[in-house]
């Protein structure tokens, strides 16, 4: 990455979301090259395209160039307006991808957000957030920032590979800044909550892949309350599925999430087994947060007001992806953060926000 002529350029497909959600919230240009330029199909992937249009319906003044061969584009983002919009994503991509990223401007908009998503809402090919770990998960970790009114409803369920789903998000909670946050204390989760649900398929496959999870947490001696959610009929999509996501909350309301859907020919007490252990190995190795909600813990707290803020990680949450993470914020945002290690276990994370004030904010 360099910055040249006052615009920053970046290479590679990596983090490319992200990069344009802190380019949008900083407000500094983004030069983005070499996309996938050494691939048998090279270029933007259509997913990615759409989410550039999402930016763009968004946003006001947002500037888009596409190179010819769609290996490069310039970036150069506008203001935050919101408004109500329906974005149909397209089905090589789940909801979730597109859903995300809008959580980082919905709070700091000139309007409320009101979006409704259409496609897949969830699919086992997929790494990326279903809207139940965006629900329980990362909106639930915006109101420690003092974001309150966030909302997500599924209208419509829509397994993959047609989809069919309806989700919609509404953000009435318009802030100037995230509050300063301070948080020492590794929690100790008192629950485990979950929901278990199905799509045109015998709503027996519900209760087995809760058999399947309980068996599994029965033994950690927490309350376990995972509901059963089948959907039928129009408001099920059009093609069959299943799938579980459990969270963990702790009495002080922090969360960590983990999630699974069934494949094929997949047994549900398998699934249910899998994501089972899978979310006792994420609070293992987990500090206050789980690895999908830090990058949110960490944008929130650097356009946080100037002030430092404090944070406690696990040592095996700081990975490749995290490092990424850290370079873009401070190529973009000018600030860095510091990591100071306690022990063997964990570290504490300290961020002096930046005093961001959406430009939205000033206009309006």
């Amino acid at each position: 990455m360099s910055s040249k002529g006052g615009i920053v350029t970046f290479e590679g497909h990596r983090n490319f979301r992200l990069r344009l959600i802190i380019s949008t919230l900083a407000g500094k240009p983004i030069k983005i090259n070499k996309i996938r330029s050494n691939d048998v199909n090279p270029g933007l992937k259509d997913h990615e395209v759409s989410f550039l249009r999402l930016l763009e319906s968004v946003t006001n003044g947002s500037h888009i160039e596409i190179s010819y061969t769609g290996t490069t584009i310039i970036f150069r983002p506008g203001i935050i307006i919101g408004g109500e919009i329906t974005h149909n994503c397209p089905n090589t991509k789940t909801v979730g991808y597109f859903i995300e990223p809008m959580l980082y401007l919905a709070p700091f908009s000139k309007n409320k957000f009101s979006i409704i998503f259409k496609g897949i809402t969830t699919s086992e090919r997929s790494k990326d957030a279903t809207p139940e770990s965006i629900k329980w998960g990362l909106i639930p970790l915006m109101e420690k920032f003092g974001v309150r009114e966030v909302s997500l409803y599924i209208l419509k369920r829509g397994s993959a590979p047609i989809g069919g789903g309806e989700v919609h998000l509404l953000c009435n909670s318009l802030i100037p800044q995230p509050l300063t946050i301070h948080a020492l204390d590794v929690p100790k989760f008192s629950a485990i909550r979950g929901v278990s649900y199905s799509t045109r398929v015998s709503p027996s496959m519900v209760n087995r892949m809760i058999d399947g999870a309980r068996n599994v947490l029965r033994p950690t001696g927490v309350e376990v309350n995972i509901t059963a959610d089948v959907w039928r009929g129009e408001n099920s999509g059009k093609s069959p599925g299943f799938g579980i996501c459990l969270v963990a909350e702790s009495k002080k309301g922090w969360r960590i999430v983990a999630e699974g859907v069934g494949a094929a020919g997949g047994l549900p007490e398998d699934i249910g087994e899998t994501v089972a252990y899978q979310l006792l190995e994420e609070i293992s190795r987990s500090g206050i947060v789980g690895m999908s909600q830090l990058q949110l813990v960490l944008i929130y707290m650097t356009i946080g007001k100037e002030d430092v803020g404090r944070f406690k990680i696990a040592n095996s949450q700081i990975d490749e992806e995290f490092i990424w993470l850290l370079r873009d914020i401070k190529e973009l945002f000018g600030t860095e953060v510091f990591i100071k290690e306690e022990d063997e276990n964990y570290s504490l994370l300290s961020v002096k926000g930046i005093g961001f004030t959406s430009v939205s904010k000033k206009i309006a």
